[in-house]
């Protein structure tokens, strides 16, 4: 389901600890981590999607999690040029979010990644709750932030420490020296 500007309808999940560390997982057979994320489908409303999502590329349930918080609008992010599949229609540029802020209330040993055919992750750890922002693939950079930004807000302040003025600048700074070296 792509929207009539190109996006296709997405939720992420961000998941917490009670120290305010967030769940990272590792894509599957690649060194490249991201928050579980996935698409809604049509009969879905975004809550019943980041369940879902939430249940194939975690094995948490509902009963697992409680829920803190979801941005107020979609966020979104523009796909590489290279990766736009042309050839498929309607054309899909990029996805618009919506972010939860999930805290889990169960045993570390609840998170499973054979709840579907096709697991997307293979691994995964606690990290700093800003520590994301310097791993994650360049182009869902900013969407990363503003979700973060938004929902850190929601936890308390000594659990998440105050997002560091500049780190995106100071990050997306990094990647573009790298770059100009290579």
């Amino acid at each position: 389901m792509i929207d009539s500007k190109g996006y296709r309808p997405n939720v992420g999940i961000i998941l917490c600890n009670d120290e305010g560390r967030v769940f990272w997982a590792k894509r599957m057979g690649v060194n490249s981590w991201q928050f579980p994320q996935g698409g809604i489908n049509p009969d879905e409303d975004p809550e019943e999607a980041m369940y879902r999502e939430l249940c194939e590329e975690t094995g948490l349930q509902q009963q697992h999690v409680q829920v803190l918080g979801r941005t107020r609008y979609w966020l979104r992010y523009q796909l590489p040029e290279r990766y736009i599949r042309k050839n498929s229609l309607p054309l899909c540029i990029g996805q618009k979010q919506i972010w939860y802020l999930l805290r889990l209330i169960t045993e570390e040993s609840n998170v499973r990644f054979d709840q579907c055919s096709k697991p997307e992750f293979d691994g995964w750890r606690w990290v700093d709750y800003w520590e994301p922002l310097k791993d994650v693939v360049y182009f869902k950079r900013k969407v990363y932030q503003k979700a973060m930004s938004e929902l850190g807000a929601i936890l308390t302040a000594d659990t998440v420490p105050v997002n560091p003025a500049g780190y995106l600048n100071k990050q997306l700074e990094k990647v573009k020296g790298r770059r100009r070296k290579q």
